[in-house]
């Protein structure tokens, strides 16, 4: 499925800085960033609940703010891009 996943780090000191860097990074490793606090993730339930698990260990919710926007399979009749920054087809084939 789908997941976009948005986050809004504090950044007001050390600690924020190091979270959003740890947030971003965990991702990456997930899926494809289409702006710098958004990312597009084609996972499975149990990617989606240990990626969610991670993310929520490594924010303070008491600054910061995570968001998940399940958009299922059906994707693709969901999303429309405009602009720069094409994304790559989520279920095709990477070659780097």
């Amino acid at each position: 499925m789908l997941v976009l996943i948005t986050y809004d780090v504090n950044t007001e000191d050390k600690n924020g800085k190091s979270r959003l860097r740890k947030v971003a990074k965990q991702c990456v490793n997930y899926g494809q960033r289409v702006q710098n606090s958004v990312f597009e993730c084609m996972l499975d339930s149990g990617q989606c609940k240990l990626l969610k698990a991670k993310l929520l260990d490594i924010i303070d919710m008491n600054k910061d703010s995570l968001r998940f926007y399940y958009l299922g399979n059906q994707y693709k009749n969901k999303v429309e891009h405009y602009g720069t920054k094409n994304t790559y087809e989520q279920e095709g084939v990477i070659i780097i």
